[in-house]
């Protein structure tokens, strides 16, 4: 199956549930693939509804700090809130979707990342993708967030980035598509049209990508490593149709093997 991944971080979700023209995007890209599966992140919601119950908002290497009080509203926001309003969205505009987690069918369990994040983990596979196989081919769009869980139960934060690396090596996805509110990825002022892993990694080290870009951007570098070949980061608010004739006109980066 040629399947396709389509990312949406938080700060896309607003434009998509308002601006129509996202519609025939959805369309297209479902039809331009034989399976299409969602990952969504909810990044600034989760903040917002944090600061509201008072609980501190604290970042590390660009990944949440997540206590197990924060972990009980990552899992409302992002798990609750958010994955059924884009479920409830699809279905409105007539395309079929079902709302999941990185817990549902045991498929995937967290291992910690590391004790300065707390239940922060890195998803890994550890039962079967065929009945994700099963919904992609009944006509069914897989809406995930990256919500897991680790050996013993408890929550854990994944980020959103690192979920979809993980999911799309697993699912085999012929190609991946990052949207968020950001055109592409700048390097010494301007946005780059194809990124490498060197320029990745110079751009790390010498602190043009920063925060929430660097589990990103780490995560196309995998995909590439993993046999994934269309890796794309984009802004939601060009609503390009994703479909093969408009690959070489996306506005946006795509992540390339270093030469």
């Amino acid at each position: 199956m040629k399947i396709a991944i389509l990312k949406l971080s938080g700060k896309a979700l607003n434009d998509i549930f308002t601006n129509k023209n996202w519609i025939s995007s959805f369309t297209d890209l479902r039809d331009s693939f034989d399976g299409l599966i969602i990952v969504h992140g909810a990044g600034q919601n989760i903040s917002q509804w944090s600061e509201a119950l008072g609980y501190e908002v604290k970042f590390h290497e660009g990944q949440r700090v997540t206590t197990k009080e924060t972990m009980e509203v990552v899992a409302a926001v992002q798990a609750g809130v958010l994955n059924t309003r884009i479920v409830s969205w699809l279905q409105t505009i007539g395309l079929e979707a079902i709302g999941l987690s990185g817990i549902d069918r045991g498929t995937f369990v967290a291992n910690y990342k590391n004790k300065d994040l707390g239940f922060v983990g890195v998803p890994q596979l550890k039962g079967s993708v065929d009945w994700i196989n099963d919904l992609l081919k009944d006509g069914v769009i897989p809406v995930f967030s990256s919500v897991c869980r680790d050996a013993t139960g408890n929550l854990m934060n994944v980020n959103a980035d690192v979920f979809t690396e993980v999911l799309a090596t697993a699912i085999k996805a012929e190609s991946v598509f990052f949207v968020s509110d950001i055109q592409g990825v700048k390097l010494k002022g301007e946005i780059k049209e194809t990124l490498n892993e060197k320029e990745i990694e110079s751009g790390i080290a010498n602190g043009e990508i920063t925060d929430g870009m660097i589990p990103k951007l780490n995560s196309c570098v995998q995909l590439l490593d993993k046999g994934i070949n269309k890796v794309w980061i984009g802004s939601n608010n060009l609503c390009y149709l994703f479909n093969e004739k408009e690959y070489n006109n996306l506005r946006g980066t795509w992540i390339v093997q270093s030469a």
